[in-house]
C-alpha cells in the first residue's frame, strides 16, 4: 500500500487511490460572485426604487397662460415670473382670453401650457364635463368678487327683478360672462326674453351704465377695480346690489362664496356702503397637469405666498393660497407643502439647481449607506458561511453514507457505495478551494478516509447469505 501524498500522517486507506492536484486558491470567486451578487442586485434596485420616486431633474422652463392685456392674470403671472428667474426657472407666459381659454389650453391634447389661473366652477358653468383627468389644483389663490350694479330709484332684492332691462354681461369666453349667465339663468332670465344681454364689460360696461345705454352691468376682479367700486357708489342714480339670497347661492353654487363688506369699506370718509352688503366670489385655483415636477409645486406655491399673501379689502393676510379646490382635485404634493412646507432641505436652503443636484445625489447615496456599506461590512461572514455551508454539506453525504455502510450490502451497493465516495473526494478536490478553509478540506478528506476504512470492513463482514451457504 501506498501512503496518502495529500496528508503526510494520514491513516492509510485500501482501494484506488485519487491522484488529482487539490485546487487551493487565494479566494473562492464562485462563491463570491454569489454572496456579493445580491448585495450589489439589492443596491441597485434601490437605488433605482429611489430615482424612480425623486423624479428626474424638474424642468427650467414652465408656460403659463396669463390673461388679457392689463388684466390681474397678467399682472399675476409677470410676478410668477419674477419670483421664479431668481429661482433660475424661465416662465414663458401666453396671453389668453380669461379663465376659459385658459382652461381649454390646459385640457387640449398635447398642450404646452404647464400652468395657468382658473376661476373656479368654469367648468360648470360652461356646461362642460370634466374633460381631462390629467389636471390637479394647486390650491386657490385669490376671489374674484362679482360687483353688480344697476340704476334705479329704489333698491332691488333680487336679481329677478332685472327681468326686462338691459344687461352688460361681458364678453364671450370671460369668466364674467359665464358667471353672470349662471345667475341670470338661475333667476329665470335669459337672451330669449324680453331682456337684453349685452357683450360689454370692464371700463366699457361702466361707461355704458353712465351713459345710460344699459340698465346693469356685471363685473368681477380687474373689471371692478376698488377705484371704479367708488366712483360708481358715488354716482347718483346708481347702485350696487346687495345679495340677500348669499347662502342659497352658495348652496345652488358650490364654488361661489359668499364674503360680508362692511359698511364704509369702499369710502370711510363718505360711509360707503352704508349698510353691510353680502358679495358672491369664486376663487381663483392655480391648476397645473398632474405630472408636474414635485420640486415644481414647491415652488410655485412659494411664488403664490409671495404674490397672493397680502391682505387686500376682499381678504385676510395670509389667507391665500388655500387648499380649496372645486373642480380638480389638490395635487398631492400641494397638500403635502401645505401641511407641512417645504420638506426638502436643500431646497429651502440651496439654489434651485444646486438643489435638484444635490436631490438626486442623495437618491443614490442613501440605498447605498443603508444597504450596500452594512452589505460589504457582513461581506466576509457572508463568503465564510458560504463556503462552510458547502464544506458541511459534503459532511452531511458522508454520514448518510457511513449509516448505510454499517447496515447489511450486498457486493454490488458497496461497490456504488464506494463510487459514490469516490464522486464526493473528486468532487472536493476538483472545486477550487481559498486558502482559508484548506485545513477544514484535508480534515474532510480524512473523514473521508475513515468511511471508505468503514467501507472495507463491511466487505470482510460475512453476509447472511455466506452464513448460509457455510451452514
Amino acid at each position: 500500500m501506498e501512503s496518502t501524498p495529500e496528508l503526510g500522517n494520514a491513516p492509510r486507506r485500501h482501494g484506488p487511490k485519487l491522484r488529482l492536484p487539490l485546487k487551493i486558491t487565494t479566494i473562492s470567486w464562485w462563491d463570491l460572485i454569489h454572496t456579493l451578487g445580491p448585495i450589489l442586485a439589492a443596491s441597485a434596485a434601490a437605488i433605482w426604487l429611489a430615482l424612480h420616486f425623486v423624479r428626474p431633474l424638474p424642468p427650467h422652463t414652465l408656460t403659463m397662460s396669463g390673461g388679457p392685456k392689463g388684466s390681474s392674470f397678467e399682472a399675476d403671472a409677470e410676478k410668477y415670473r419674477a419670483f421664479l428667474a431668481e429661482k433660475g426657472i424661465e416662465l414663458k407666459i401666453v396671453p389668453s382670453a380669461g379663465s376659459l381659454q385658459n382652461l381649454d389650453r390646459l385640457t387640449a391634447r398635447h398642450s404646452p401650457v404647464d400652468i395657468a389661473l382658473v376661476q373656479a366652477g368654469i367648468t360648470a358653468t360652461a356646461r362642460r364635463g370634466n374633460s381631462s383627468n390629467d389636471l390637479v389644483s394647486l390650491g386657490s389663490m385669490f376671489y374674484q368678487p362679482l360687483t353688480v350694479f344697476y340704476r334705479a330709484r329704489r333698491p332691488i332684492a333680487l336679481l329677478s327683478q332685472l327681468k326686462g332691462e338691459r344687461i352688460a354681461i361681458g364678453n364671450p369666453g370671460s369668466g364674467t360672462r359665464l358667471l353672470a349667465l349662471a345667475l341670470l339663468d338661475a333667476n329665470g332670465i335669459d337672451a330669449k326674453g324680453p331682456s337684453q344681454l349685452l357683450d360689454i364689460e370692464g371700463e366699457a360696461a361702466y361707461q355704458a351704465l353712465l351713459d345710460k345705454r344699459v340698465d346693469a352691468i356685471f363685473l368681477t376682479g380687474d373689471s371692478a377695480p376698488t377705484a371704479t367700486i367708488r366712483a360708481l357708489l358715488h354716482t347718483r342714480g346708481i347702485r350696487m346690489f346687495n345679495f340677500p339670497q348669499a347662502d342659497a347661492y352658495t348652496r345652488r353654487f358650490p364654488y361661489l362664496h359668499e364674503l360680508r363688506i362692511p359698511q364704509g369699506t369702499f369710502d370711510l370718509g363718505a360711509n360707503l356702503p352704508a349698510k353691510p352688503l353680502a358679495m358672491l366670489a369664486p376663487a381663483v385655483e392655480l391648476i397645473a397637469h398632474s405630472d408636474l415636477h414635485p420640486a415644481l409645486c414647491d415652488l410655485l406655491l412659494e411664488a403664490a405666498q409671495a404674490v397672493h399673501g397680502h391682505a387686500t379689502l376682499l381678504q385676510s393676510l395670509h389667507q391665500f393660497p388655500s387648499t380649496y379646490t372645486y373642480d380638480y382635485p389638490l395635487d398631492p404634493e400641494a397638500a403635502r407643502y401645505y401641511k407641512s412646507g417645504n420638506g426638502s432641505f436643500a431646497y429651502r436652503y440651496l439654489s434651485f439647481r444646486w438643489a435638484s443636484l444635490v436631490t438626486r445625489i442623495a437618491a443614490v447615496l442613501v440605498p447605498i449607506i443603508i444597504i450596500l456599506i452594512p452589505g460589504l461590512r457582513f461581506l466576509p461572514n457572508l463568503y465564510r458561511w458560504r463556503v462552510d455551508a458547502r464544506i458541511h454539506r459534503r459532511y452531511g453525504e458522508l454520514m448518510a453514507l457511513e449509516r448505510e455502510a454499517l447496515g447489511e450490502l450486498t457486493p454490488e451497493r458497496r461497490e456504488a457505495l464506494s463510487e459514490r465516495l469516490e464522486e464526493i473526494e473528486r468532487s472536493v478536490i476538483l472545486r477550487k478551494i481559498p486558502g482559508s478553509h484548506a485545513e477544514q478540506i484535508y480534515q474532510l478528506r480524512e473523514h473521508m478516509e475513515f468511511v471508505r476504512k468503514t467501507l472495507s470492513r463491511a466487505a470482510s463482514r460475512p453476509t447472511p447469505q455466506t452464513q448460509a451457504a457455510g451452514i
